[in-house]
């Protein structure tokens, strides 16, 4: 099976692609990222002497370029992480945002719908087992407080720019299946920590600033609570998912690893101290709080009985286990 992976050269599908490809040794990759800030090809580096990958630099909303991808590689399925995803970035400039999230799904919608169905409903035959995988958030139902869980019947309530772009492709995806049968899955996942992961996120910055000796900054008291997930486990999840998840179905993957930005920060530095401690002091000492974001979202939190339930998938990382594996893969990157 040829599978399209936009955003591959992202934080979630550069680990999903190897992955992916030692899982199932039959199928090949085309790999589509534009490439900006937030991709690195290196974090391909496992790949890339690999006969069943290849590499195409564009945009998700060139239609030419998309409908081109299509025709070139006969594209069977697709594997839709493409996306700007920095809520920080979301409040100082949504437009990125609109155009990624929304006008990018449209135009995968349109190009898959365009090669797989000959009429609505009606799916060519040599597309009967193609599937349009779309990776969203749990940012879009909103905010919990201290007690609930999101599931797949939870109302969307997105309040950012970033969700609300996120959930408004959630619901072109869901209408391409209903309207003409297109052959889709969506996944919404909770925050995803790992090796490869960009460093303006959360995790990143804690080890970075933490190891140059910098003010380890921590958005208003630190209570904002988050459902962590390895990625590794969330690419099990993925896979899991786009072989054998029912089409139109919506999965909520989460890790449950609950924890406060502060609690994180706290348990990072403790890792720190006994793989590289300091001379003099804890690295908790830099700790410092920050002014707040702007509608900082309290509480995220996924209830993932149905995954496990109907496709028997659980993770299988402790958030010891996988923060000892992601601290020791950011000291070697930034000891470079």
């Amino acid at each position: 099976m040829n599978i399209l992976i936009t955003g591959g050269a992202g934080f979630i599908g550069s680990n999903f692609i190897p992955y992916y490809l030692e899982k199932n040794p039959n199928d090949t990759v085309i790999n589509l990222d534009l490439l900006t800030y937030a991709g690195n090809l290196e974090n391909l580096s496992e790949v890339k002497n690999e006969t069943r990958y290849k590499f195409i630099q564009g945009s998700i909303c060139d239609i030419k370029l998309v409908e081109s991808v299509f025709n070139d590689f006969n594209i069977q399925s697709i594997i839709h992480f493409a996306a700007e995803s920095h809520v920080d970035n979301s409040i100082s400039s949504p437009y990125n945002f609109i155009k990624t999230n929304i006008e990018g799904t449209f135009v995968l919608l349109e190009a898959a719908k365009k090669y797989w169905l000959n009429s609505s409903n009606n799916r060519n035959i040599e597309y009967k087992n193609s599937r349009f995988h779309h990776i969203s958030t749990d940012e879009v139902y909103g905010s919990l407080e201290n007690d609930g869980y999101f599931t797949e019947d939870t109302p969307y309530a997105p309040n950012s720019p970033y969700s609300a772009s996120k959930a408004s492709s959630d619901f072109l995806v869901r209408s391409y299946y209903h309207t003409y049968g297109l052959p889709v899955i969506t996944t919404n996942c909770s925050n995803n920590y790992g090796p490869k992961q960009h460093d303006e996120k959360l995790i990143p910055t804690i080890i970075r600033k933490a190891i140059r000796n910098e003010p380890i900054p921590i958005y208003g008291k630190g209570d904002n609570i988050r459902d962590w997930l390895y990625v590794l486990d969330h690419c099990s999840g993925i896979e899991r998912t786009f072989r054998e998840g029912n089409l139109g179905e919506t999965y909520v993957i989460g890790g449950n690893n609950e924890f406060s930005n502060i609690d994180i920060a706290k348990k990072i530095c403790s890792l720190l101290d006994e793989v590289k401690p300091k001379k003099i002091g804890s690295y908790k000492d830099q700790i410092s709080f920050v002014t707040d974001r702007l509608g900082h979202d309290f509480r995220y939190a996924i209830d993932a009985k149905k995954i496990k339930r109907e496709l028997g998938w659980t993770p299988q990382l402790s958030m010891d286990e996988g923060l000892k594996t992601t601290i020791c893969w950011y000291l070697n990157k930034y000891n470079k």
